[in-house]
């Protein structure tokens, strides 16, 4: 099944930490009023190679779902923190992404947390934090715990999503669509 980058015409659907208005790139940014945080927005996600999201045996794989399977497909949940900061999780906020050193190693990890008891100012959870970064109809997320640590996924279907610091290296995709749900 082909997607295609979202078309918009005429919406103003707000993807959180865009920093974009209506005109540009036909997204509003969701920006906090005082301390009160942007409630929690789910969204299609897919990478530039139409690979989707999904759940296999507990870990967050991207591929290629035919009609029948399209009900495993994953969608993001964004709740943004800084005007291009944001919490990503799964399953309603109750899984999140994390980026996690463990030795030498950084990995992604999906983690029981509840994505709206997160709060940006406790260091232990900048682990989920997630700079959003446009280019033109796509989006790379950098980690905001790991510095040059973007989510990623395999050119290979059914791989584990993961982050990787060397986001321009040929093997990994670093850019995705989003579309709200």
């Amino acid at each position: 099944m082909e997607r295609n980058p979202p078309a918009n015409v005429g919406d103003t659907t707000s993807i959180p930490g865009s920093g974009r208005s209506a005109g540009e790139g036909n997204e509003t940014a969701c920006h906090p009023l005082g301390k009160r945080p942007c409630e929690m927005q789910a969204f299609r996600i897919w990478d530039v190679n139409q690979k989707i999201f999904y759940l296999r045996n507990n870990q967050l794989v991207a591929g290629y779902l035919q009609e029948a399977n399209i009900k495993l497909e994953e969608k993001i949940d964004v709740v943004p923190i800084e005007p291009h900061t944001m919490f990503l999780g799964i399953h309603g906020g109750k899984l999140c992404l994390a980026c996690v050193k463990s030795g030498d190693e950084i990995k992604l990890k999906l983690e029981a947390v509840n994505i709206t008891d997160l709060n940006q100012n406790r260091e232990q959870d900048k682990r989920f934090a997630f700079i959003r970064s446009d280019n033109g109809p796509t989006t790379s997320f950098e980690s905001a715990a790991c510095p040059g640590w973007f989510l990623c996924t395999s050119l290979e279907a059914d791989q584990p999503v993961g982050l990787t610091n060397t986001p321009t290296e040929a093997i990994k995709v670093t850019r995705f669509y989003l579309q709200q749900d």
